[in-house]
Formats: structure tokens, sequence, C-alpha cells
């Protein structure tokens, strides 16, 4: 048994942490893996716990592009054999690519390669990962995020060779992780989900009716990066806080140190590097966005009154540029279902709290000006206004999922693990929305046994790990490795690999 692990960013510490722990319960288990930060890699190559049988360097196959002949022919192969069905979502996934994101904040929205690199982009990493899982042969390839190129085409190209690719997604309850074979859905918990609706009894039956109750009761979002408190409110003194003369002389060595870094910065430099002045000045734009402000286009919500709520996505991210890649623009999605509801139904919208300042005025004044819809207060908590709407709009938000606990209809516009469940449509084009949301008002009825038994296979097949909190804050690998909850999830890895456990 071989598996290739795709180390994305912090992802390197965990995964490299869950090889071991596999490696425990299977010793004659090999591995190999794919990299794509430099600090990831050199954290890779001097650790002493596992010998990787190969590991290919993202950044290495980004700096062959600019030496690559474009070929029209392999091309033409590549998108006749792994499509989807064309080439352009392995770019459009990228965000550095197709935005400069990471390079730069958003809302800056510019390309870092021509039309010809993304051509030779796109090449050399196609032949490179299909060298790779040739040379290597792993039965298994395990991603925490298909989000860039390279684990875009990874996941496609290694499903095509017959490759088991394991996807490691959040079960949107509490702090549990689940794992699927399929990005845009949850494989196991489906298969688990159709077994209790034909009969078979849950074990997690009672936990899950549990939860449900004291969800309603509290809810509570599964992560604390959801929620306005996380945040803190961003005022107009809040965001000057920085020009205090205390926190003003404690930055300057961090500064200094930075812009010497830049200044030697030598060819070994990643492409997805930022530089500072480029922070800097991102980061001055954001914060008078928010000395700006925004007051003065929000509405005080009427829970009394009808209507519909659309939660704001964070962009970019994959939540829409992977799983609504038609809907990325959510301007244009206010716009069509605010002519698509209702003429008594108003639109809801609030942004995401951790977009505050990221956003300009500009974007807002395209939907607030719309008669029917009203831009909510971002510290106002999303589960109070979906709390009270008649109907939950889109591409792939969490709250819808937790407004569904609450028993509202839900429409949604991308792939999402939800969209298993009876009862929640998938509109696949701004035409047909009208009709849904006539349908979803008119028609639609909670069934709360559907509901429980979706629940109680999500806890079947998933572990409680406080994973993204483990990513995020960068907790010590030894800290990782010794986790009981990560030595679990480890487990549940194994076993959905059909490894077994070494005998005593």
């Amino acid at each position: 048994m071989k598996a290739c692990f795709f180390l994305q960013r912090r992802f390197a510490w965990i995964g490299h942490a869950m090889a071991c722990q596999i490696k425990d319960i299977s010793p004659q288990t090999e591995f190999c893996a794919i990299v794509n930060t430099r600090p990831s890699l050199e954290f890779i190559q001097n650790q002493k716990e596992i010998k990787y049988t190969s590991i290919l360097f993202d950044e290495d196959i980004y700096r062959s592009l600019h030496a690559e002949v474009i070929d029209p022919d392999y091309l033409n192969m590549l998108e006749k054999k792994y499509g989807v069905p064309n080439l352009w979502p392995y770019l459009y996934i990228d965000r550095v690519i197709m935005n400069g994101q990471f390079v730069r904040e958003y809302p800056h929205n510019k390309p870092t390669l021509s039309y010809e690199n993304m051509l030779r982009c796109i090449q050399v990493n196609a032949k490179a990962i299909i060298d790779f899982l040739d040379r290597e042969k792993p039965d298994t390839v395990v991603i925490s995020v298909v989000g860039s190129i390279t684990s875009t085409l990874l996941y496609h190209i290694a499903q095509k060779m017959g490759i088991q690719v394991i996807n490691i997604d959040t079960a949107r309850i509490n702090n549990r992780i689940v794992f699927s074979e399929d990005d845009r859905t949850l494989t196991w918990v489906k298969k688990r989900f159709e077994e209790i609706q034909k009969g078979r009894l849950s074990n997690q039956k009672d936990a899950a009716i549990e939860f449900l109750k004291k969800f309603r009761e509290n809810p509570a979002p599964y992560d604390i990066d959801n929620v306005p408190e996380f945040y803190a409110k961003k005022g107009r003194m809040e965001v000057l806080r920085f020009l205090q003369p205390k926190r003003l002389i404690r930055s300057i060595p961090w500064h200094l140190s930075t812009i010497f870094k830049d200044i030697k910065r030598t060819k070994d430099a990643d492409h997805d590097d930022n530089y500072i002045w480029f922070a800097l000045w991102d980061k001055l734009k954001r914060k008078s966005r928010v000395f700006v402000g925004y007051a003065d286009l929000y509405s005080k919500p009427n829970f009394s009154e009808r209507y519909a709520y659309i939660p704001l996505h964070t962009d970019p991210e994959i939540s829409t540029m992977r799983y609504a890649p038609y809907y990325v623009k959510q301007d244009q999605l206010i716009q069509a279902a605010a002519h698509a509801l209702p003429i008594n139904v108003l639109l809801y919208v609030k942004e995401h709290p951790g977009m505050v300042g990221y956003r300009t005025r500009e974007f807002y004044k395209r939907f607030v000006g719309i008669p029917n819809v009203r831009l909510i207060d971002p510290n106002i908590p999303g589960n109070e206004v979906s709390l009270h709407a008649e109907l939950i709009i889109t591409a792939t938000s969490t709250t819808a999922w937790e407004a569904m606990i609450h028993k509202k209809p839900v429409i949604t516009f991308g792939d999402v693990f939800y969209n298993d469940i009876p009862g929640v449509k998938r509109c696949r084009g701004f035409e047909e929305l009208p009709y849904l949301i006539k349908e979803q008002l008119e028609n639609w009825e909670h069934d709360e046994s559907n509901f429980v038994n979706f629940t109680s296979a999500l806890l079947e097949d998933s572990v409680p790990v406080d994973f993204n909190d483990i990513w995020n804050n960068a907790a010590p690998f030894e800290e990782i490795l010794k986790n009981p909850d990560m030595i679990k999830l480890s487990q549940l890895l194994s076993e959905k690999m059909g490894i077994s456990p070494k005998v005593a």
C-alpha cells in the first residue's frame, strides 16, 4: 500500500502527522508527497519520521513553465482525456494565477500570467503530475483542499487513472471532520444516509436528535471563524489603533526585517510570495474603506416582514470558485434573486463578517439600489437573520445548512453536501430561479426524519477534532502527532484507505 499526500501550506505538518500515525497502524505502508510551499518542503525534507519515496515540489513545476514550448496536440489530448469538460476549470480555481491573490489582497483581481503562460502552466503541471503518478503508482491520494491548479489536476488525473482520491472536509457539526472520495459531496456519508433511509439502524440516531435539539435551542456555528464575535466590530476608531505610538514602535522591527528580506529576495522566492510594500498598501486601502464605513448602506432588519436571505461568501474562495464557478459574481446572483422573488417578499443580504473592509462601496451599491434589496449589518449574527427568513438562497454557504436545521427551505447554486437531503433545490440557471423560489415558498415541507437520518450518517462517518484550529494556529508538529483526536482521524482515514491494522 502506498499513499500520496498533497501537502498544502500548513497541512504539511498535519498531513505528515497523519502519515506517521498511519505508519504506526500499518508499518508496511509507503508514502510519497506533493508539496506546494518552500517552508512546507523544508519541513518535510528535514523530518526524520518517514522516508518519502519521492517528493514533487509545486514551485519547481511552476518555474519550468517559462522554458516550456506550447504543444497544441498535447493540450488537445489533455483536454479530451482530463477536461471537465475543458481545461479552464484547472486555471480558474487557482487564485494566484487568475486573480493575483496571496500576492495581493482582495479586491485586487488581475491574472499573474499571460494567456500563453497559462497554457504552458497547465501543460507543465499535467506532465509533472502524470509522470509522478506513473512513477510512484500510489493506491490512494489524500488531498486537504482542491483549490489550486496542481491539486485540481492531481484530483482529476488520479481519478481517471483509477487511483482512490480521498478529500478531507468539515462535517459542519461542531468540530467534526469527514472524508469523501468526491470533493463535491460526501460519498461515504451519502451511502450511509441511503442505507439508513432504507431501514438500517443508526447507532448515532439519539446523538443526532440531541444535536438538532440543542442547536435549535442555542445555535452554535461549527467554526468560530464564521461569527462576527471572532472578528469583533470593525468601527472607524478601531482601524486606527495601529497608529498608536506603542503599536507603531512595536511593529518597526518586523517591518524593517520584512523589507530587508524583500530587498534580498532571490530566485528562490515562491511565485505566490507577497511583498511588504504591496501588503502595506493593500492593508491601508482596506483600513480606509472601514474608516469611511458602510453604515449609510445598511438597513435595519425587520424580522416581522417577509424576506428571503442571501449570506455572502468570502472572496475569492473555493466555496464559489470550485463548487459554484458560474456564480462567483455574487452581486449578479443578488440581482437575479431580487427579480425572481414574489413582489411582497424582500431580499436581505448580509456580508460575511470576515470580508468587512475588503469589498468597495461600489460593490454594495450595485444591488443596494434595487428596490426590494436590503443590506444588513454584518455584525448581526447570521443565525438570527436566517431564523426569521422564509427562504435561504446561496451558492454553498454553511449558513444554509444551519438554516435547514431550523426547518427553512434552501436553494443552492453550487455543489455542496446538503444537496443530498430531499427538499433542497439546486438551481442551474437564473431562468429557472423564479420557479424554484415559488415552489420552495409554496410547497416546501420540512421532513424531520430525513434530517435526523442525514445527521446520523454525518455523525457515524466523522471524527471530532479541532482541525481548523490546528491548521490556522500553526500547532507544533509534536503536538499534532500526539493529539488523540488526530490519531482517531488517522485511524478513520486508514479504514477508508482499506489499511488493515498491524497484528500485535
